[in-house]
């Protein structure tokens, strides 16, 4: 399928087929593919959680507001969290990046403050969510992503040290009866001239 049909499918699913898991396989290849993600001087400051067991779904359940049954219904729940040490960011620079990427960190962001550089890794996260969710469409996996949750309280169940959650994505399949799928509600979006400029 044209990647252009695939977006015009793709939508955030509101109702999830509880009955059906996600194969093995597919989240072995998109735990690969999230891990290919692009970042500014493949800085890579992220970590991501695949949840599947039901006990663990469930406290994070708990604590996403009106996301809960999303949740509990999704095969899996994906949790993407930043670096939030500078230290440990900046010795992992080091042993991975090419002296001119860490020369870039060094001259154009280290300066800026360490607020600065915590903004810019959470920036990096978030071009992970695009690749993460054109890879589910592209897969035929339904997702939801969701900011709509308690933070910290996902940072204690998951235990993170020197990282912070920032958003976290249901994945699945559709329930036949989801009103939200294109086939039944029409996807809704800005005309192209609202949006794009040829210059």
């Amino acid at each position: 399928m044209a990647f252009l049909e695939t977006a015009k499918q793709r939508y955030t699913t509101k109702k999830y087929n509880s009955e059906e898991i996600i194969s093995e396989e597919k989240i072995a290849e998109l735990k690969e593919i999230v891990r290919l993600s692009p970042s500014s001087i493949n800085s890579q400051p992220w970590k991501f959680f695949f949840v599947s067991k039901a006990d663990m779904k469930q406290q994070l359940a708990n604590a996403s507001y009106w996301n809960a049954q999303k949740i509990n219904e999704a095969s899996h729940l994906v949790v993407f969290s930043a670096l939030t040490d500078i230290g440990r960011f900046e010795e992992q620079i080091e042993k991975t990046l090419p002296e001119g990427s860490i020369n870039y960190y060094k001259q154009f962001l280290q300066p800026r403050g360490e607020s600065h550089v915590r903004s810019w890794m959470k920036q990096q996260v978030y071009l992970s969510l695009g690749f993460f969710l054109a890879a589910c469409a592209e897969n035929n996996i339904d997702a939801t992503p969701m900011e709509g949750i308690e933070n910290e309280l996902y940072d204690e169940i998951l235990g993170l040290e020197g990282y912070q959650t920032l958003f976290a994505v249901a994945i699945g399949y559709r329930h036949a009866e989801d009103a939200n799928q294109p086939a039944i509600t029409a996807k809704s979006r800005l005309n192209l001239e609202n949006v794009v400029e040829t210059l």
